[in-house]
């Protein structure tokens, strides 16, 4: 990780509202295979977040997300994105639209890198650690991973399994850790904005995919 380096939407901001006066949020999970939902954590999972749970650039992705309970969204966008993702050659795998942006491999690879540190960060807050933590860079990240040498398979194969653990995370929690909030990067983030922009950077780059790649 770099330091005060970020990604996408790893902005530094001055100033953010906390989300409740108790310092505290909710947010929302679910599992892969269509999984029963212990019944109190369906309220928690109901709500979108508000506009004070996460920086405002981060609701370019929350906005992404469509109304419901997030763990089904969740699953539902692994099987889509899945879909999708096997509907392109290894050879096509390799493409990038323009010179220096990235390949499909490494965008995937970024989807997974990225996955695992909002659900990190989701984690540390939602077990109750109040330490800030740092950001992330995306294109040390990216350098390091070395994604055009693996094979399109594996990304896959990695996306589904990032995608299955983070649904058994959100999922499992309890209804008071919905609303739970620290910091990372500078900005304040609620577990319930979190399992949103996972989400949401999904069809973000989803959608980048659709129309410069495909």
């Amino acid at each position: 990780m770099g330091r005060g380096v970020k990604f996408h939407g790893e902005r530094k901001f001055s100033r953010m509202v906390p989300a409740e006066t108790s310092g505290l949020q909710r947010a929302e999970g679910r599992t892969t295979e269509p999984p029963t939902l212990p019944r109190y954590t369906v309220n928690a999972m109901n709500r979108i977040p508000d506009r004070n749970e996460a920086a405002e650039y981060y609701f370019t992705y929350i906005d992404q997300v469509s109304m419901g309970e997030i763990c089904e969204v969740l699953n539902a966008q692994l099987t889509e994105t899945v879909a999708l993702l096997r509907g392109i050659s290894d050879e096509q795998s390799l493409h990038r639209y323009a010179p220096g942006k990235w390949t499909i491999r490494q965008v995937v690879s970024h989807l997974n890198d990225t996955e695992r540190v909002f659900v990190f960060r989701a984690f540390w807050f939602a077990r109750g650690f109040d330490s800030p933590l740092t950001s992330f860079d995306q294109n040390i990240a990216v350098s390091a991973a070395g994604a055009d040498e693996r094979s399109w398979e594996s990304h896959l194969e990695e996306f589904r399994a990032v995608r299955t653990a983070t649904l058994a995370f959100f999922q499992s929690l309890p209804a008071e850790a919905w609303s739970l909030q620290g910091v990372a990067s500078e900005n304040p983030f609620t577990v319930r904005a979190l399992a949103y922009i996972v989400a949401g950077h999904v069809a973000h780059h989803i959608a980048i995919l659709r129309e410069r790649y495909l």
